[in-house]
């Protein structure tokens, strides 16, 4: 499945969702009611989606996010911090109840979790100031990029290298990192010529440190972002999915990707 076919069929299921509340509270997995508490499990090294505020604390667009669905079931979040490689190993090892950390909705992430939509992402290649910008991906052809482990960049820079070597050009030197922080300082201190990310992440620097990074284009790339859960727990799939519609049409969802500038990622319910 295309991810635009993915985004269409994302946008489907919240609209009826929306379309459904306010509705009666879904009942919670026993030891999650009994427990008061929800386990996120979370890279929370990606601002503005989830990073360490100054006095440590999580904070971004995915921690206001899950504070709010776990206050709207009458939980308390916790956010177990971790590499984004190792999110979905750490949900089926049952080391958390849920994902919530900027995870696209892929077809072979689908056949292992399950993923309920809250919004849409976009991708983009982060530049040093005055480097020369960058229409498409095949034109860095032989250069050193950075990425992160198991992201999309990765996965779309190796489709590019893929289509160099069917042109005869030289492949992408692609240099990845368990974590976004040690990316980004190789860019900084020009160890690689470009990082490919997110565009949210990306965003997030050049506004932050305009003097260090540079946008090299427009966001590349759109893909449906969900909450992952183990494919068993239909319960609080149930009850998360509630909560989202109930967060959509009260308008704190919106309040969320206002306060963090994103409305471009917003999923507008079909009729909304």
């Amino acid at each position: 499945m295309k991810s635009r076919s993915i985004v269409a069929v994302a946008v489907a299921a919240l609209s009826l969702a929306v379309a459904g509340a306010p509705r009666a509270r879904a009942a919670l997995p026993p030891a999650m009611a009994k427990s008061k508490t929800i386990r996120f499990c979370s890279a929370i090294n990606l601002p503005p989606m989830e990073f360490m505020s100054p006095q440590t604390k999580p904070e971004g667009v995915d921690i206001d996010l899950g504070d709010a669905l776990a206050k709207s079931l009458g939980l308390k979040a916790v956010y177990i911090n971790m590499p984004f490689a190792g999110l979905i190993p750490a949900l089926l090892a049952d080391h958390c109840d849920a994902i919530i950390s900027q995870l696209f909705i892929k077809k072979s992430r689908l056949q292992v979790i399950d993923e309920i939509p809250y919004m849409v992402s976009h991708e983009a290649v982060l530049l040093k100031p005055g480097a020369p910008k960058v229409p498409d991906l095949e034109a860095l052809s032989g250069k050193k990029v950075a990425t992160v482990t198991g992201t999309t960049a990765t996965v779309l820079l190796d489709k590019a290298n893929v289509a160099l070597k069917a042109a005869g050009k030289p492949p992408i030197d692609i240099v990845a990192f368990p974590e976004n922080t040690q990316a980004l300082q190789q860019l900084q201190f020009g160890q690689v010529a470009a990082y490919g990310v997110a565009y949210e992440t990306a965003r997030y620097y050049v506004h932050k440190v305009p003097g260090q990074f540079a946008m090299g284009g427009p966001p590349y790339f759109k893909i449906a972002t969900g909450i992952g859960l183990r494919k068993n727990d239909t319960a609080l799939n149930q009850a998360l999915t509630g909560a989202l519609a109930t967060l959509m049409k009260n308008g704190t969802y919106a309040a969320i990707f206002k306060k963090w500038d994103l409305g471009i990622d917003m999923i507008k319910p079909e009729g909304g």
